[in-house]
């Protein structure tokens, strides 16, 4: 019994707390946001020309930015661009008699439609874009017989649709924390995604 007032008046201020930041988070329900995130980048590059089928797939992964800025119409729909930077991804092979180096570059612009679902202070999301990048790969080829020393490489534009989900928090109306898995429909990789953790501002 001893315990039962501070619990009830604990149990009291916290309640008293989500309602006063779920009355904050409507305070701001539409406007212009700016923002940044670190992620990690996860591939398989496939179908690359001058490899053997042992070597053909590889798996990597690599460090990833980006920065975006959009505007959200009301709580539930915002539109938004992108600049995503999605690192130098690089690593090695030895397979069947072919061994060597390989990299993978990727960046561009995204341009995205997300819908929100606002529940107080936190916020569930999915998004659906196109992502227009450069692509540059080299494979550095130590030793495939006559050709040691060989480089296979491409460097092309192109574009992808992406499509994520996510869960953010908003802190004093203006500060949004998110955390959010997105895949990207490259060609020639197989299952390409980022995990990112981003903030922004509300104005």
């Amino acid at each position: 019994m001893m315990f039962a007032r501070p619990a009830r008046h604990l149990g009291i201020a916290f309640g008293m707390l989500a309602v006063a930041c779920s009355v904050a988070a409507e305070d701001n329900p539409s406007g212009f946001y700016l923002g940044a995130a670190y992620g990690e980048f996860d591939t398989t590059i496939e179908n690359i020309d001058g490899l053997t089928d042992a070597v053909r797939d590889l798996d990597t992964d690599s460090d990833a930015w980006k920065v975006f800025g959009g505007w959200r119409l009301n709580p539930y729909i915002a539109f938004e661009g992108d600049y995503i930077d999605l690192g130098d991804a690089d690593g090695g092979f030895d397979a069947s008699g072919s061994s060597g180096d390989y990299q993978l570059e990727l960046s561009g612009f995204g341009a995205y439609a997300i819908g929100s679902l606002p529940l107080g202070i936190f916020e569930l999301s999915a998004k659906l874009g196109y992502y227009f990048h450069d692509v540059e790969i080299n494979v550095d080829m130590d030793n495939i017989g006559p050709g040691n020393g060989d480089v296979i490489g491409s460097d092309e534009s192109d574009e992808a649709w992406a499509y994520g989900v996510g869960a953010g928090v908003t802190f004093l109306d203006h500060i949004h924390a998110k955390l959010e898995y997105e895949i990207m429909d490259i060609d020639d990789q197989d299952n390409p995604y980022v995990i990112w953790l981003s903030g922004a501002w509300r104005f």
